[in-house]
């Protein structure tokens, strides 16, 4: 037995230590897809209990972006379609059934100026497709110039993107715009209104507006997390496996050498 681990390891140190290293690398790999797995479900769970809860009313706030995060509200008010903002390299939330490819395309986030007060809450109302010929020309939605009831979930954010430099271009407050991401303080500012600390993604509805709203669960993703865990401790037991192998080889080798034959 002595001699065996002594083939297997003493004599073979770069062998030993490159295996470990695979193995410690693929474990820990694989540890951490089942983390972030786990840590998806966990929030899935939290969100389907927060939106248990009562539906808030924005009209009857003010909330605060603790109070009302990841719950249920509708809200009542009057579009301000001229201060749009389009949020550009978003994909299709849920693409279509037999489709890998994602499409390409934008958040319309617009304001809409509460009722009963002067206060103005963000609104993601849904996605529309990009116009693949001409970027500039944005996709054609229908937008009521009355008031209307929109029921949503609250977030802190639309979701981020990468954004290449920080710098911003002037922008015209009055004139719908194209940007990559969207920062409710600087949309403050420019404006100057008072607006709630947070943005209200719309649920679909039934509106015939031009824009989906079928968002995809926060739990989308686990399967590939799960799938990515499974390769990397895969990874690490053929590392452990070639070791062992390779050793064993080389140990009756080494016998056969000596004569040792049986």
């Amino acid at each position: 037995m002595n001699s065996l681990l002594t083939a297997l390891i003493t004599k073979r140190i770069v062998a030993t230590v490159s295996a470990l290293l695979v193995v410690a690398i693929g474990c820990g790999a694989g540890i951490w897809q089942l983390g972030r797995a786990e840590t998806k479900m966990a929030l899935a769970a939290n969100l389907q209990a927060r939106q248990q809860m009562p539906i808030l009313n924005a009209n009857k706030g003010p909330w605060s972006l603790e109070e009302a995060r990841e719950r249920r509200m509708i809200a009542r008010g009057q579009y301000i379609p001229e201060a749009a903002i389009w949020l550009d390299n978003r994909p299709r939330p849920i693409p279509p059934v037999g489709s890998n490819n994602a499409q390409s395309g934008f958040y319309l986030m617009m304001p809409l100026k509460l009722e009963g007060g002067g206060e103005v809450l963000w609104v993601n109302r849904g996605w529309a497709p990009r116009n693949n010929e001409n970027r500039e020309t944005l996709p054609p939605v229908q937008t009521s110039n009355t008031v209307v009831s929109v029921e949503g979930i609250v977030f802190a954010h639309p979701g981020k993107v990468y954004e290449l430099g920080g710098g911003k271009n002037a922008v015209e407050k009055d004139k719908p715009r194209i940007e990559q991401n969207f920062d409710l303080a600087t949309e403050s500012k420019l404006h100057s209104w008072a607006q709630a600390p947070f943005i209200l993604r719309e649920v679909e509805v039934g509106s015939d507006d031009g824009l989906l709203r079928e968002w995809p669960p926060l739990t989308s993703g686990v399967d590939r997390h799960y799938a990515y865990a499974f390769q990397w401790f895969a990874l690490a037991f053929a590392g452990f496996v070639f070791w062992l192998v390779t050793g064993l080889r080389q140990y009756k080798r080494q016998g056969f050498a000596n004569g040792d034959q049986g």
